[in-house]
């Protein structure tokens, strides 16, 4: 008998857990920088050395930081359950924890690509990306982010996965951030939907969605034995 579809949607809840800074603190500036200043294309073209530098000091905070027990749980569901994450975060926390399947929506902060030619990506194995850092095509090399701004080229195949969930964990986001907060309506009618956040009581008003506040590193390992008994007594 084939495995269940467990589909995960993870937000920037799920990597703060792990000491990453969410990408808006309550002044609703990202590290003390405006969007308008770091995460929009026209930011790029204006201040070009500002965006690599706010980027090379996330990408340095990665390399500090190390998944978390939510992140692991994950790994222990692959057991029992077809997994796909379809996370929000740029980080490589899942990939690190030993995940399989992990579709970023908004992009990798450990990769850059090409301003010439958008498919031309390179895997970054240090945690800078400076001005002449160059494609083969002797193009600038961008953090190989989605911007304000931009499109979200994933958004497609993040709505086939979600097309065939049979459980939907949605776990450390707000469901404020468009395309991505629109994905949930995309999972079949009747299926288990779990929201998993600390401030999940805020989210009691969607009856669709089993609220479980807390983080996930502390909610995500203790879950399994329920979500068995979704797949085994629906």
């Amino acid at each position: 008998m084939s495995l269940k579809n467990l589909v995960l949607l993870s937000g920037a809840g799920m990597s703060a857990e792990s000491g990453i800074s969410t990408f808006r603190d309550v002044n609703g500036l990202w590290e003390n920088y405006t969007i308008e200043e770091v995460a929009t294309p026209e930011a790029w073209h204006k201040n070009m050395d500002l965006v690599l530098r706010f980027y090379n000091q996330r990408r340095k905070q990665l390399f500090e930081a190390i998944p978390n027990k939510g992140h692991e749980a994950l790994v222990e569901f692959e057991k029992h359950f077809n997994v796909h994450i379809v996370t929000q975060n740029v980080d490589d926390l899942h990939e690190r924890a030993g995940s399989k399947n992990v579709l970023h929506l908004h992009g990798e902060l450990r990769k850059a690509r090409s301003t010439r030619n958008e498919s031309l990506v390179y895997e970054l194995k240090t945690w800078e990306l400076n001005k002449g850092d160059l494609c083969e095509l002797g193009s600038q090399l961008r953090p190989h982010i989605v911007w304000f701004g931009e499109a979200v080229p994933a958004i497609p195949q993040a709505v086939n996965i979600l097309n065939k969930a049979d459980i939907l964990l949605v776990v450390g986001t707000s469901l404020m951030v468009y395309p991505a907060a629109g994905l949930v309506d995309y999972a079949p009618p009747g299926i288990p939907v779990y929201y998993i956040d600390p401030k999940a009581h805020e989210m009691a008003y969607q009856k669709r969605f089993k609220c479980i506040s807390g983080k996930a590193g502390e909610v995500l390992p203790k879950l399994l034995p329920e979500l068995l008994s979704e797949i085994n007594h629906p």
